[in-house]
């Protein structure tokens, strides 16, 4: 027996413990590809797989809608596998472990992936039925959304007859998206000068963070852990101190790596830096200890009530080190890098109160040999301000002798003033709750705006069920959502007659 056997409706939440069962982080969904695939042959279904594992089914429309206009439904296979410290999954290999407490479902140390493992779970169980009224479905099961959309960009659409979209990639009950950002991955290269360096090594690390979506949690003002590990070595980099005629000296540190992060569109929660100091400053050792400390009661002071737990570990290794770290200019250059590039909400709507116009998230921090690697997730619903960010970014990495390449580039998904199915939807909603739900647009990507360009005249809405902390450990799905979403989606197909 399942975790999520007991609960209705059945085939919903079976399938979306059958999934959890399945590896199916982004750039790995072949797995759930091929079980896709399977389950379409299974229920001799028309299917259709792409080279990049997107897959298409088809079904026809139930008696009495055999003429009804085609249906689509949309959502992506691939999630974020964010994991917490000391967890030891292998999520290239193994599932998640569900959990089930108080009528929300998690997963025991990791992402849940309800995000957007829900969706392939709703799809599958209205295709699996054989009483449900519909009309003709064409269910598309994208992959790679969480990286840049990957998946929706590079999918033929041709066969694609639907018109009418209902995309299921969103996470509170209630709300009706009708509007998203356009975004793109812009990676920063720099590269560093390295040589032989001997001294004290030394780990500094930024820890306790609270993390989040990138897009839709921009606005909560959490800090971002790349960013403060970048403050946190410029601020020791301006450590000084005295000889004996009391005259000032800067306190030399050369950078082995950084690092930080796992998703561009995840707020990192922890970096850290490998550090050497100068054997002849050993003495000195503990005034840069003393100002770590003081640093981290600084973030806790300023991040009181967006991460309480913030906090900077220090930690020095009692023998001397010999090892190929950064030089002088090339550790400058990244401090100057961490510190200068941009980050955080950028600019608000003029014209939606509360929505985020224009964003970036300094997500992965990588260090290889000959280069450090900042990825951005740029996010605006403004194409003219996002290309500003990524030429401010273009510029500083000019300076200090980089540059950036892009990927994953996606549209803004415009508001549509006429919409025949948002008003059935709202209409469907008010009679099933008691109340009107909230027409909003979003400040994340979405891949309505894609398959809006794909596809033109396409009347397009996006929901889902209530879900909390996506893309970090704490992801939470509620089991009575997900039940009342189900009834409203079928309520919806069964008037799009």
């Amino acid at each position: 027996m399942g975790i999520l056997s007991n609960l209705e409706p059945e085939p919903v939440f079976r399938y979306f413990e059958e999934i959890c069962g399945i590896p199916h982080g982004s750039s790995n969904t072949k797995k759930i590809s091929d079980y896709l695939m399977s389950f379409a042959m299974e229920h001799s279904l028309k299917a259709v797989q792409d080279d990049s594992n997107n897959v298409i089914i088809w079904k026809e429309g139930t008696a009495g809608y055999e003429n009804a206009a085609p249906v689509m439904l949309q959502g992506h296979m691939d999630m974020v596998c964010e994991k917490e410290e000391g967890c030891e999954i292998d999520f290239e290999n193994e599932g998640i472990r569900l959990q089930l407490q108080d009528g929300t479902i998690s997963a025991d140390g990791t992402t849940l992936g309800g995000d957007d493992g829900i969706a392939v779970a709703y799809m599958l169980a209205l295709l699996d039925s054989t009483e449900i009224p519909h009309p003709p479905l064409e269910t598309v099961f994208t992959v790679d959304e969480e990286i840049g959309m990957l998946g929706a960009a590079v999918m033929d659409a041709s066969d694609l007859r639907a018109r009418i979209m209902l995309n299921l990639d969103s996470e509170e009950e209630g709300y009706l998206l009708v509007s998203c950002a356009g975004g793109v991955s812009a990676v920063t290269h720099l590269p560093v000068e390295r040589e032989r360096t001997e001294g004290v090594r030394v780990l500094l690390a930024v820890t306790g963070l609270q993390g989040g979506h990138s897009g839709v949690e921009i606005d909560k003002g959490r800090a971002n852990a790349n960013q403060l590990l970048g403050r946190t070595l410029y601020e020791l980099s301006r450590c000084t101190g005295t000889d004996e005629g009391n005259e000032p000296y800067g306190i030399p540190f050369r950078i082995l790596q950084v690092s930080g992060g796992m998703k561009d569109n995840a707020i990192p929660r922890s970096a850290e830096a490998e550090l050497v100091f100068d054997l002849s400053f050993r003495s000195e050792i503990e005034q840069i200890r003393e100002k770590v400390n003081s640093l981290s009661d600084i973030y806790k002071k300023e991040y009181s009530h967006t991460d309480p737990d913030v906090k900077l570990e220090f930690q020095m290794t009692e023998e001397e080190t010999i090892a190929q770290g950064m030089s002088a200019d090339a550790t400058k250059k990244v401090i100057t890098a961490l510190v200068g590039l941009p980050g955080g909400i950028q600019r608000m709507s003029a014209d939606i109160e509360g929505l985020v116009q224009t964003s970036l998230n300094l997500g992965k921090l990588i260090t290889t040999e000959e280069e450090v690697c900042c990825s951005f997730a740029i996010r605006s619903s403004v194409e003219t301000e996002k290309q500003e960010l990524v030429n401010r970014i273009r510029c500083l990495m000019d300076l200090l002798g980089g540059n950036v390449t892009c990927q994953g580039e996606y549209p803004a998904w415009e508001y549509r003033q006429d919409s025949p199915l948002r008003d059935l939807m709202v209409q469907v909603y008010e009679e099933q709750s008691g109340h009107k739900p909230v027409i909003q647009a979003i400040h994340a990507g979405l891949e309505c705006g894609l398959f809006a360009g794909k596809l033109p005249g396409l009347d397009c809405v996006s929901f889902g069920p209530d879900m909390k902390d996506i893309h970090t450990p704490k992801e939470s799905m509620d089991v009575d959502s997900v039940q009342r979403t189900w009834k409203y989606i079928l309520e919806i197909l069964r008037r799009l007659k």
